[in-house]
């Protein structure tokens, strides 16, 4: 008897790409509640983190002999925050503070992009950088430790709608001042251009 669960990653999609059931099953089996928990950390609704997972899941099988998998976990990461992603495109989004920041800064950058990665997170931690202590620690923990809004709440002895509050604010400011960064780089663009 094969036991799969002792397969590395990279053996068990081979697995899955040949079109072997119990090497899909096992994949199923080692990463959903992980997954789950990533998408319930964006969605909050139990219901939406199942169709996510079970939608990231059956496209893992059907188009198995397509995809190219270097890494299996942070394929599967980044196809349910791609699902995640387009279920707030299709206005079944949260509220702006649970919002996550790759999206937030993805949506303020226009389709040639004007910055590129580094710029973008430089420009960011400028923002951060004037902005009040507690804004700035709560914009941290939400957006780069991935913690909850209860979760920050209790670790900071405040209440969870002083920590929304504070993440309106912080997530207004930085659209406002991503908008008048991206305008000012597009007339220096231009300017140069001519």
């Amino acid at each position: 008897m094969v036991l799969y669960g002792s397969y590395l990653d990279a053996q068990l999609i081979n697995l899955v790409k040949s079109g072997d059931e119990m090497a899909f099953d096992e994949t199923y089996k080692r990463y959903w509640k992980k997954l789950y928990s990533e998408a319930y950390k964006r969605l909050r609704n139990a219901e939406l983190c199942e169709e996510v997972i079970q939608d990231v899941f059956a496209d893992l099988w059907v188009k198995r002999s397509e995809k190219q998998i270097n890494e299996l976990f942070p394929y599967l990461l980044t196809a349910v925050r791609y699902q995640v992603y387009m279920l707030y495109k299709k206005g079944k989004s949260m509220p702006v503070f649970e919002e996550p920041l790759e999206y937030m800064a993805q949506e303020s950058l226009q389709a040639d992009s004007l910055f590129y990665e580094k710029e973008l997170k430089s420009s960011i931690e400028s923002w951060l950088a004037l902005q009040p202590e507690k804004r700035r620690e709560i914009f941290r923990m939400r957006f780069m430790q991935e913690l909850s809004t209860r979760e920050i709440s209790e670790i900071l002895g405040v209440s969870q709608k002083t920590v929304q509050n504070q993440l309106l604010t912080a997530t207004a400011s930085l659209r406002a001042a991503l908008g008048k960064i991206i305008t000012i780089s597009a007339i220096i663009m231009a300017v140069k251009a001519n």
